[in-house]
């Protein structure tokens, strides 16, 4: 054991998860939101946080591109900066979680093992994964930022679903097609899904 894993100690926190759970009233959890970019992760989740704000709910989005105005601003997205850009999350994301709140990830998230390795890192009612599913024609022609139209012209390299890969989740909780449906309707489906599992 290293010297610098034998000098650090858990402190046990005085205020328990399940505290802050029955204080706000509702489950902690994790919405993990994966998918190509443009294909809707960050608007359907600003949309959820903003309904269940309304019902009370504590709830705070991380969003891929704001996480790397900061707390990720030294990676690339090269395969080893995606994974640790995801393996940092995971670990942002549990602190969400033992503070009582719901968090919901907005993360292309491309590679199966980064978000396995994310599921893992808390309990089994504690993630779900959200699977935005558009087609990538689709996602190309909406592209929003312009990111499609730079890949293809290469000025950008290591882009998902162009010059680099996704890999589709295989057994998500929760399918959303952002093709067939609209922003509301997604939303809708993800609040009817969160009450059935009794977790708001």
């Amino acid at each position: 054991m290293s010297e610098k894993k034998r000098n650090i100690v858990w402190h046990e926190t005085t205020v328990t998860k399940q505290e802050r759970r029955s204080l706000n009233g509702h489950q902690s959890f994790i919405l993990w939101f994966t998918g190509l970019s443009a294909s809707g992760k960050s608007t359907i989740a600003n949309a959820l946080a903003h309904s269940l704000f309304q019902q009370g709910k504590q709830v705070y989005v991380l969003d891929g591109d704001n996480v790397r105005h900061g707390l990720n601003h030294d990676l690339g997205f090269n395969e080893k900066d995606r994974k640790e850009n995801i393996r940092r999350i995971g670990e942002v994301s549990k602190l969400f979680i033992d503070s009582g709140q719901i968090v919901l990830t907005a993360f292309i998230s491309p590679y199966r093992e980064d978000r396995d390795v994310v599921r893992k890192l808390v309990g089994p009612e504690e993630f779900m994964e959200v699977y935005v599913h558009c087609s990538i024609e689709t996602c190309e022609k909406r592209d929003p930022k312009g990111l499609y139209k730079k890949a293809r012209k290469h000025e950008i390299t290591h882009f998902t679903g162009i010059s680099a890969p996704y890999e589709e989740p295989e057994n998500p909780e929760i399918i959303l097609d952002t093709e067939k449906n609209t922003i509301e309707e997604c939303v809708e489906s993800l609040l009817s899904e969160l009450k059935h599992k009794q977790l708001i």
